[in-house]
């Protein structure tokens, strides 16, 4: 399997990563995504995706830390995407959840940096929380764009858009949860093309693990929710999502551990 979306660099992780990164690979998750969410996240990520073979980095500008964020820094990103390491540009988008959070700068650096993404030919890893449907419409102004929408909670109307756009969902600790109904829902009978797994670790725990930190590792608990909501066998529901993070990341099969 692979997690599309980890966290591995979070300073919560700073104790035992080396073993939280074995009980993965343990548990069938063996190629991690790490989304970077400022400048400063970067030159960590890059270190730890060059120590550990089954980790691979993307770079973005998360609007929840837009405080942080300066326009001097899309250059950055622009410089670092440059080196051709990154599978995708993220995590980036909008999130209208926060009330402090200035809208008008969340759009211009989500929209400068789907600009980038296309310039670089990069899948984006995206954020929308209460604004898929803004962040549909910015899709939908840049012919050309392919990603994710990570941790989606969206409507089943706003998912068919974004597989209109050629736009994968990834699906994470939220559907371990009986009360998740519209996504449950979704989920048991979306195109398996579509789907890609992930955990957002530290964040995001599975049902039964509430404001425990989340680990890669429990993405296996997910796999099972998600195949016995449609029915399907684990191993068909991991091939079929691995296959899409392939496609969409680019990723190789990475060679085993010395």
């Amino acid at each position: 399997m692979i997690d599309s979306h980890v966290h591995i660099d979070d300073a919560s992780f700073d104790v035992d990563r080396g073993q939280v990164l074995d009980d993965a690979a343990e548990a069938g998750v063996r190629q991690m995504v790490v989304p970077g969410i400022d400048a400063a996240s970067w030159p960590r990520i890059a270190a730890l995706c060059e120590r550990h073979a089954a980790l691979v980095p993307a770079y973005g500008l998360h609007p929840l830390f837009l405080a942080q964020h300066r326009p001097e820094h899309l250059e950055l990103l622009r410089e670092r995407l440059g080196q051709g390491t990154a599978v995708a540009l993220g995590e980036i988008g909008l999130d209208f959840y926060v009330p402090e959070l200035d809208r008008d700068q969340q759009q211009y650096y989500f929209e400068t940096q789907l600009q980038l993404a296309l310039e670089f030919d990069l899948p984006v890893i995206v954020h929308a929380r209460r604004a898929v449907e803004e962040v549909a419409l910015a899709l939908r102004g840049m012919p050309g764009l392919r990603g994710v929408v990570h941790s989606f909670a969206g409507s089943e109307q706003q998912a068919e858009r974004l597989y209109e756009m050629d736009f994968m969902l990834g699906i994470g600790g939220p559907i371990t949860y009986p009360r998740a109904k519209r996504l449950r829902r979704l989920v048991a009978t979306m195109p398996i093309e579509h789907l890609l797994l992930e955990t957002d670790a530290p964040d995001q725990p599975n049902a039964g693990h509430q404001g425990a930190r989340n680990e890669p590792a429990r993405m296996l608990e997910t796999l099972q929710a998600i195949a016995e909501l449609r029915g399907e066998s684990p191993e068909a529901i991991a091939a079929a999502t691995t296959a899409n993070a392939r496609r969409l990341f680019g990723l190789r099969t990475p060679a085993p551990a010395p």
